[in-house]
């Protein structure tokens, strides 16, 4: 995956700030993505291309627990989100809707807005291909990459139950 960084350097970045709860009650993906961090940069939906990344400080995804925060991103076009630490429900509604959270303690003190980042899932490491870095994390199992890759959890129980073989 290759993508421009949208930095949010600052920590606690809630899921009402991600997607504000006065949207709750929209369900689909391009019509939350309009929405998207409008609370925190009203040009961000008019800044993010298909394929981008989102790094943020620690605890992102902080608050409560709405699957739409992950939709507002993915329907954006955010392709991850990287953070120094992620709050763990929307790390786990992240991959249960096939959405990468990668963390990396730090990141967003390396990298800058408007850097071009590399990510190899499998070898666990993101290269800054604009400073010439590269971040290590630890690899995802082999079953958070088969999820991911059958588009979340609900698809990859379904494929499952069909007897679809599933690889990350």
């Amino acid at each position: 995956m290759r993508g421009t960084v949208h930095l949010f350097q600052r920590s606690h970045i809630n899921t009402d700030e991600i997607i504000p709860a006065r949207y709750l009650n929209i369900h689909d993906e391009a019509t939350l993505a309009r929405h998207a961090m409008e609370d925190i940069d009203g040009d961000f939906v008019d800044k993010v291309k298909e394929g981008d990344f989102i790094v943020a400080g620690e605890d992102f995804g902080c608050g409560s627990s709405r699957e739409h925060a992950v939709w507002a991103l993915r329907g954006a076009g955010v392709r991850a989100v990287m953070a120094d630490s992620f709050a763990r429900i929307f790390y786990r509604n992240a991959i249960s809707n096939g959405f990468y959270a990668i963390e990396i303690p730090g990141i967003s003190r390396k990298v800058n807005s408007g850097d071009q980042l590399e990510i190899d899932m499998t070898g666990g490491k993101v290269t800054n291909i604009t400073k010439d870095e590269v971040y290590t994390f630890p690899p995802f199992t082999s079953m958070i990459q088969a999820i991911v890759s059958a588009g979340g959890l609900l698809n990859y129980i379904t494929r499952q139950q069909t007897g679809e073989r599933i690889s990350g």
